[in-house]
């Protein structure tokens, strides 16, 4: 499709128009202008043999050939993918992509995932025939096409070597059922688990605040597909902004704040200091600030393992966000503040496990850092679990804001993650320092260096000593300083968070975080 053309064109309007029946399985065509026609011959003859299916969309991918003809509605990307399905009341999709077309059927099967649509994989006719002789017309390596990634439903657990931690229902229902949940990040990877948990505790009201308008819809959509009657509201919205963030909050009046709002990315953030210390810290101080103000009974920040001794700029402005936290505790009133810190988490977005699968799929080599460099990890759900478990715990002793750190077991050596998740996709790992041939069940291990701003091995509190276990399994409290003043420190970070030097930013932040070191040669 040109980019002249609208990525949304309908045909005749009946169908879209149409109310989709309960019986009749709706199915998007995903595919391109060769492929789609023979799909859809597919799905007339089923529906012919046994009813109950039709075709209610279609997902025209690349410019391949002349604009398909269709009766049906009809968008050109990927991104539009959730939009038509919820228009057109599709929840099924049948693709068939030309082989060389691997990294993008890569991203369709993760969207989906995504947007819990289930997806049936055909191959081109082209292909089936010619399957002796196929070559894909693109590939990483001359030497070797790449692997098709199968979509196996990797074990989280058999991964990181532990059992995950189970959730406390009732503790979580304590401060979920009946009260008015507000979320913020919530289109992100926690965010957005965060939500779909609190979501299945009957709150009276979750309001999701995101900045991403994409991953604001996506998130959403879930909640309305699977839980129509709950209240909710969308915003769209920046916590940065301080006066609208303290007055959405006076207008929303939330029982519970969960604030998983922030930049993450470790690389990035050293190259752009003053936007982690606008989001990180400014954001954080913006929404805790508003929550006292408007009398918010629990409030929660995620923090990070990286905010422990931090080489980073990204785990430095958290531990600032953290001390900010803490002081303002002191004035906090009736509203309980607390963090919560943990390490990585499999299957989030850009994480390594979503790298991977993508490089998989390419044919590898799959990247690791460092071989010697471990992290914590914790799955998804384990993390969001235990999150709304923590906020459920009540310390009226202590003086300064609670500093949570989930136990997470023993970390993990990365490069033993990498070979248990190519051995899962039944390939066989080999460790090299440079990429070369493989044979056609092996994946290549690519060990690349560090990057700026990484640790070879994470932290999750300044010594073992200062964790006590709290009344749940998997949840310490860290006994950490008492309550600081921040003045200084919020003065000082104003006056260089819109600076477009970076060594100045990163010389304010490490008068507030001495433990951040310069950067290694």
């Amino acid at each position: 499709m040109s980019a002249a053309q609208s990525d949304t064109t309908t045909r005749p309007a009946t169908l879209r128009d149409s109310t989709p029946t309960s019986r009749a399985r709706r199915v998007v065509l995903v595919g391109t202008a060769q492929t789609i026609p023979g799909l859809r011959a597919i799905i007339a003859h089923a529906t012919e043999a046994v009813g109950g299916i039709e075709a209610a969309g279609v997902v025209l991918l690349g410019d391949v050939g002349p604009v398909l003809e269709s009766d049906l509605p009809v968008v050109s990307t990927l991104e539009h993918l959730a939009e038509l399905c919820e228009r057109v009341g599709a929840s099924e999709a049948v693709v068939s992509l030309p082989a060389s077309a691997s990294s993008l059927t890569e991203r369709l099967r993760l969207l989906m995932r995504r947007l819990g649509i289930d997806a049936t994989f055909v191959p081109t006719t082209d292909e089936l025939l010619n399957a002796s002789r196929a070559v894909p017309a693109r590939s990483p390596r001359p030497t070797r096409p790449p692997h098709t990634f199968s979509g196996t439903q990797i074990d989280l657990a058999a991964l990181i070597g532990r059992a995950p931690h189970q959730p406390d229902s009732p503790a979580i229902a304590s401060i979920v059922t009946g009260k008015r949940v507000l979320i913020t990040g919530a289109g992100g990877s926690i965010g957005s688990e965060l939500s779909r948990l609190c979501a299945r505790f009957d709150p009276a009201e979750i309001a999701l605040v995101e900045r991403a308008e994409n991953a604001l819809f996506e998130i959403d959509r879930q909640l309305s597909s699977k839980h129509a009657a709950l209240p909710r509201r969308a915003l769209l919205h920046d916590v940065v902004d301080e006066q609208s963030t303290r007055e959405l909050l006076a207008s929303i009046r939330p029982d519970v704040v969960l604030h998983a709002a922030a930049h993450k990315h470790v690389p990035l953030m050293e190259d752009h200091p003053a936007h982690a210390v606008t989001n990180n810290v400014f954001g954080t101080k913006s929404i805790a600030d508003a929550s006292v103000a408007a009398g918010v009974g629990r409030f929660v920040m995620i923090s990070s393992d990286k905010a422990v001794n931090p080489t980073s700029v990204m785990g430095a402005t958290k531990r600032l966000a953290e001390l900010y936290v803490q002081g303002l505790s002191a004035r906090a009133g009736d509203t309980r503040l607390s963090m919560v810190r943990f390490g990585n988490v499999l299957g989030s977005s850009a994480s390594v496990l979503q790298i991977w699968s993508a490089q998989l799929a390419e044919g590898g080599p799959i990247t690791v850092t460092d071989p010697r460099m471990t992290r914590y990890f914790m799955t998804i759900p384990e993390a969001a679990a235990l999150v709304m478990q923590s906020a459920s715990i009540d310390d009226p002793a202590r003086a300064a804001a609670a500093v949570y750190v989930l136990d997470m077991g023993q970390p993990v050596r990365i490069l033993d993650l990498a070979e248990r998740f190519v051995r899962r996709h039944g390939l066989t790992p080999r460790i090299v320092a440079e990429p070369g041939g493989s044979g056609p069940d092996e994946i290549e291990i690519l060990v690349i260096g560090r990057r700026p701003g990484e640790k070879i091995h994470e932290e999750l509190a300044y010594s073992a000593e200062q964790l006590q276990p709290t009344r749940f399994a998997g949840i310490n409290s860290w006994v950490g300083p008492g309550v600081p003043d921040t003045t200084a420190m919020i003065a000082d970070l104003q006056a260089v968070r819109t600076s477009t030097d970076p060594a100045q930013v990163v010389q304010a932040i490490r008068r507030h975080v001495p433990q951040l070191q310069p950067r290694a040669a």
